[in-house]
C-alpha cells in the first residue's frame, strides 16, 4: 500500500522504536531466564571480581528473585514492543488498536498512581515507611543473604543511615537477633574505612556505636527521600518515559487511522 510522507514516517518510527524496545525486553528477558536456570555460573562470574559488596549478590537467593524480577519485566517490554512493531508493519488496525489500547491502559495507571501518590501524600508515605519496616524484619547476616538484606546493606552504605527511623527497627527481625552476636547495629550502618569490604572505621562501632563512629540514629527513610526530591535527572527522566510513552500512543491510533483511510479508498 502507497502511503504520504506523513504516514511512512510515522509507521517507520512506531517500528523503529518497538524494534528498540523489543530488543531490550528481549535482552532483560534472556537474562532473567539464563539467571533463573543456570544461577551458578553468574556465581562463578562474579566471584572472579575481588570485591566483598559483589559477593553479597552471588547469594542464590537474590539471583532467583532477581531473576524473576527481569522475568517479568522483559515479558511485559517484549509482548507490547512485538504487539506494536507487527501492527505497523503489518499494518493491522487490530494490533495497533490493541497495542495503543494496552499503552493507554498503562498510561492511565501511572498517572492515576501519581495523581494519588501527590493527593494523599501523608498516607503514601506513612504506607510507604510501613512497607519499609515491614522487609526489614527478615534482615540477616547470616551467609545466604537475601535481596532484602542485601538492598538494605547498600542503601546503608550509599546513603550513611541505619534502619527506618533509627537502628531500633532491626530488633523487629528475629533473623537479625538470630545472627548479630554481640552486635548493636550492623557494619553498614558505622562509618566504614573500606566500602569494598564494609570495614568499620571503628572497631568497636557495631558493639557500642555512637554520633561519631556510625549513623545509628540517622533513618534511611527520611535521608532518601530528601535525596530523592533533589534528583531533577529522575524528574526528567520519568517527564522523557512519559513523552515517548504519549507518543508511541499517538502514533498507533494515527496509523490505525491511516489505514483505515486508505482501505476506504481502495475499495
Amino acid at each position: 500500500m502507497v502511503f504520504d510522507c506523513g504516514v511512512w514516517c510515522a509507521k517507520y518510527l512506531l517500528c523503529i522504536l518497538n524494534f528498540i524496545f523489543f530488543v531490550l525486553g528481549t535482552i532483560i528477558f534472556g537474562v532473567g531466564l539464563w539467571l533463573a536456570v543456570d544461577k551458578h555460573s553468574l556465581i562463578a562470574l562474579l566471584k572472579l571480581v575481588e570485591s566483598e559488596r559483589i559477593e553479597h549478590f552471588t547469594q542464590p537467593q537474590v539471583i532467583e528473585q532477581m531473576a524473576y524480577a527481569l522475568l517479568v519485566i522483559g515479558a511485559v517490554m517484549f509482548f507490547l514492543s512485538l504487539l506494536g512493531y507487527l501492527g505497523a508493519m503489518r499494518e493491522s488496525r487490530c494490533l495497533l488498536s490493541t497495542y495503543g489500547t494496552l499503552l493507554i491502559l498503562l498510561l492511565v495507571a501511572e498517572i492515576v498512581a501519581g495523581g494519588l501518590a501527590v493527593f494523599y501524600k501523608d498516607k503514601v508515605r506513612a504506607e510507604s515507611k510501613k512497607f519499609l519496616q515491614t522487609t526489614i524484619k527478615s534482615y540477616t547476616l547470616s551467609e545466604n543473604m537475601d535481596a532484602t538484606s542485601v538492598m538494605w546493606n547498600q542503601l546503608m552504605v550509599n546513603f550513611g543511615c541505619c534502619g527506618v527511623n533509627d537502628y531500633h527497627d532491626f530488633d523487629e527481625s528475629q533473623a537479625w537477633k538470630d545472627t548479630r552476636g554481640n552486635r548493636t547495629i550492623p557494619d553498614t550502618c558505622c562509618i566504614l574505612k573500606d566500602v569494598e569490604k564494609l570495614v568499620p572505621r571503628d572497631e568497636d562501632c557495631t558493639v557500642n556505636p555512637s554520633d561519631s563512629n556510625s549513623f545509628y540514629k540517622n533513618g534511611c527513610y527520611g535521608v532518601f527521600t530528601d535525596w530523592l526530591i533533589r534528583q531533577r535527572e529522575l524528574i526528567i527522566g520519568v517527564i522523557v518515559a512519559g513523552i515517548v510513552h504519549l507518543i508511541l500512543v499517538i502514533l498507533a491510533f494515527a496509523l490505525c487511522k491511516a489505514f483505515a483511510k486508505y482501505d476506504d479508498m481502495r475499495l
